[in-house]
């Protein structure tokens, strides 16, 4: 139940030399990395969609306004500054000079304008401040305000999201499309330039250096903030879902960067000195088990609360990343462990004894009479992969009439919006992971929303939520701030617009020669070969 059958068997991990070998023409220059991604990429809006490898692809391309240092302040990326008037409630934000698009065309206010606007109709944070702002406009081709209702202390790390999604700025004539229909074309200003002629999905894509971006003057590269010094002309993602293949490549040294190593190879691995495993962001991922609140069977809130007994997070957990506690939490709730926001309301729901026999007495009182219930997930990224497997092993243990759907990844992020019933196609419950970035506060954080229609896919309404998040946007201090959360986490606990399942350090696999790496996502600015 707590592995893939990824590595058929303990046989296929004893060493290098019982491996496939990878093979990929070496240049004769240095100057190129080579890399194994998370997933395959398949949609290349980070806007309209809120995957991880489409996040990171959107790093590579473009910029923000202002960058989050390690420590989640903002920093001014794109921007030169601001100035405030009007108490607040007017803020300026002048452009850098020498910004450019890969196009050639210059970086204007009126393409930053058209890209937050479409960035504000998606993310969380977003949502917040377009409720907030009366008028966003292009004051020149270089300044562009922000006339808001009140003040808003926190445009700024708004505007600097890190995560899903980020307010990426592109040209105007992309950014104008509607907000709900991908964009096709992948033009930014950011340090890496996306080679449309040579992406063939399912198997590569490819960066080349952005020789025209000229990164900030000052300051230290923490997360997105400061300089963005590339050392690579070229980084290749090879797209290969086999994890052995991948192992063998990044010990000869065809391969430079192994995202997501299993448990297994990690173990593999660690003996050779020529590759290194770290932490990909020293804080952790959070693992959810996400109902469609929009129809049958999980429509019945006394039906999501049954299945609180036989979630084991441990169970979930030690499926990605192994057996050793150091690198998980069992003990997860709604925000991201070891942030100020983490706390223990309502927890014993998940913390207490755990009983499938319970679980299925719960889903009988809850009127549970064999509907079909779809779980969708992927086979190709490791941990919705993994949690999938253990959370298909859970609903046939608990007796749920089930049909498991098992697809790449690209696949199951196109089902996932799918608002149609089981009957129709649609889904009941799939499993993912969001960075520590995302569930660190309520701010951005997509999965707690309780807006309905638009919330993130599974589209939960709770009034409650809502309300306590407007307030915490209002909290006068960080100790009220904590408040709220925990009253948040007890409201979460009861309605369930999803299910923590665990957090996990995700562990990376780089070669030794490498030094440089900005810690929290796959950045790849900064990094380079000694």
């Amino acid at each position: 139940m707590l592995r893939r059958d990824l590595l058929k068997s303990g046989a296929a991990i004893g060493g290098a030399a019982a491996l496939p070998r990878f093979a990929i023409a070496q240049p004769a220059q240095n100057r190129i990395m080579k890399m194994v991604p998370q997933a395959n990429l398949t949609s290349l809006d980070p806007i309209w969609t809120t995957a991880n490898i489409t996040r990171n692809h959107g790093h590579m391309i473009y910029d923000t306004l202002y960058g989050l240092d390690a420590q989640f302040r903002p920093q001014p990326q794109m921007a030169a500054g601001h100035v405030s008037e009007d108490g607040g409630k007017r803020i300026i934000i002048t452009l850098r000079d020498g910004l450019k698009f890969h196009d050639g065309t210059p970086v204007l206010a009126k393409d930053v304008v058209a890209s937050v606007s479409r960035w504000m109709k998606r993310n969380p944070f977003g949502q917040k401040l377009a409720s907030l702002t009366d008028a966003l406009t292009a004051l020149d081709d270089k300044r562009l305000q922000f006339s808001l209702k009140r003040p808003f202390p926190l445009l700024f790390a708004a505007l600097g999201q890190v995560s899903n999604s980020p307010a990426f700025i592109m040209p105007e004539r992309l950014a104008s499309t509607d907000a709900f229909t991908q964009i096709r074309e992948a033009v930014g200003s950011g340090p890496f330039r996306f080679k449309a002629d040579e992406y063939n999905s399912g198997s590569m894509v490819v960066y080349t250096r952005n020789a025209d971006y000229v990164p900030v003057a000052s300051g230290t590269p923490s997360l997105t903030a400061g300089p963005k010094i590339v050392h690579f002309d070229r980084v290749e993602w090879h797209i290969i879902t086999d994890a052995a293949t991948s192992a063998a490549a990044i010990q000869t040294g065809e391969i430079d960067w192994y995202e997501q190593p299993p448990p297994e190879i990690q173990q593999l691995l660690r003996r050779n000195r020529n590759v290194r495993i770290e932490a990909i962001d020293p804080l952790p991922l959070t693992g959810i088990l996400r109902f469609n609140h929009l129809h049958a069977p999980f429509n019945n809130k006394k039906l999501r609360q049954a299945m609180l007994p036989a979630i084991s997070q441990s169970d979930f957990m030690q499926a990605i990343v192994g057996t050793d506690p150091a690198n998980f939490n069992a003990a997860t709730g709604f925000f991201t462990p070891g942030t100020p926001m983490a706390n223990d309301a309502a927890m014993a729901a998940l913390t207490g004894p755990r009983s499938i026999d319970r679980a299925k007495a719960l889903m009988r009182e809850a009127g549970y009479d064999n509907e079909l219930m779809r779980l969708i997930g992927p086979t190709d990224i490791l941990a919705p992969s993994a949690m999938t497997q253990v959370g298909a092993d859970l609903v046939r243990r608990l007796g749920f009439n089930s049909d498991i759907v098992l697809t790449d990844w690209g696949t199951t992020v196109q089902r996932r919006t799918s608002r149609e019933p089981v009957s129709a196609g649609g889904w009941s419950m799939l499993f993912t992971a969001f960075s520590s970035f995302d569930f660190a506060n309520p701010a951005a954080h997509f999965p707690l929303r309780g807006n309905g229609t638009g919330a993130w896919f599974g589209w939960p309404t709770i009034p409650k939520l809502e309300e306590l998040r407007d307030a915490w946007f209002e909290a006068p201090d960080e100790a009220a701030e904590q408040r709220l959360g925990r009253e948040m986490q007890e409201v979460a606990m009861d309605e369930l617009p999803y299910i923590p399942v665990g957090a996990y350090l995700s562990l990376t696999a780089l070669r030794s020669n490498l030094s440089g790496r900005v810690p929290g996502l796959a950045l790849y600015w900064g990094i380079k070969r000694d």
